[in-house]
């Protein structure tokens, strides 16, 4: 069993990789101290099982597993965690399973034994519980077996297109599968509905203009193009900006 020991303290992962070397179960192929390193440690080492903390600065613990359940062949995921009883309910409900802190070598061996895969919604169940951080710090796609990533803080806008988003940012476009109405829900304090296809990132909004044709459209910083607003919206849009002022 290959396994990768995630937490962004040093000494618990020390003790992690200690406990591992005890229970003889398997061979510890990395560490990572925040999601980000998760995952790039997990294209790099192919582990089996992730032993991954919940609670990191950057990318936290739900946020990398909800990328790796992109993956074809995601590995196991166990979360280690010092939540109190009450919020580990919504894990026992989603049946994920945790490793409580400060963790027993006795309850590790019993969780590397029944580690199982974690599905998107098992993850998202677990942030709609309320019981953690909501939003995500990035969006992921999967090309050619290897996850990329974009920093949310970086995208411009995102416009759905039958079943997929244009996640649109400063390197570049990423497609993904998902919803704009729950992209929105997500990332409501960041992003501005200007159509029934589009949001566009607060944070790049520069101001909207009127064409010939009677038509508005959305210009934004760091690029030139440009996002149609519909009528609906062009009353919510233009407040939006004289506010931003």
């Amino acid at each position: 069993m290959k396994i990768l020991v995630v937490d962004d303290e040093a000494l618990a992962r020390e003790r992690l990789i200690a406990l591992v070397g005890e229970l003889d179960v398997g061979e510890i192929v990395g560490e990572a101290a925040n999601g980000v390193e998760a995952l790039q440690a997990v294209e790099k080492f192919s582990p089996d099982v992730v032993l991954l903390d919940i609670r990191m600065p950057g990318m936290d613990g739900l946020e990398a597993a909800q990328h790796l359940a992109g993956l074809d062949d995601p590995p196991a995921v166990i979360f280690t965690t010092a939540y109190g009883d009450h919020a580990l309910d919504a894990f026992d409900a989603q049946a994920v399973d945790y490793l409580l802190k400060p963790i027993r070598r006795d309850r590790l061996g019993q969780g590397l034994k029944r580690a199982g895969v974690v599905t998107r919604a098992r993850v998202a169940a677990l942030r709609d519980s309320g019981k953690v951080p909501k939003a995500r710090s990035h969006f992921s796609a999967v090309l050619r077996g290897n996850i990329q990533l974009v920093p949310v803080a970086e995208v411009q806008y995102l416009k759905a297109d039958q079943k997929y988003v244009t996640v649109a940012w400063s390197g570049g476009e990423l497609l993904i599968d998902e919803s704009l109405r729950s992209l929105e829900e997500e990332f409501s304090d960041r992003f501005l509905r200007i159509h029934r296809n589009a949001l566009v990132a607060l944070e790049y909004l520069k101001g909207m203009e009127k064409d010939t044709t009677g038509e508005y459209y959305i210009t934004l910083r760091g690029t030139d193009d440009r996002v149609a607003v519909s009528r609906r919206h062009a009353s919510q849009v233009r407040k939006r900006l004289r506010s931003m002022i």
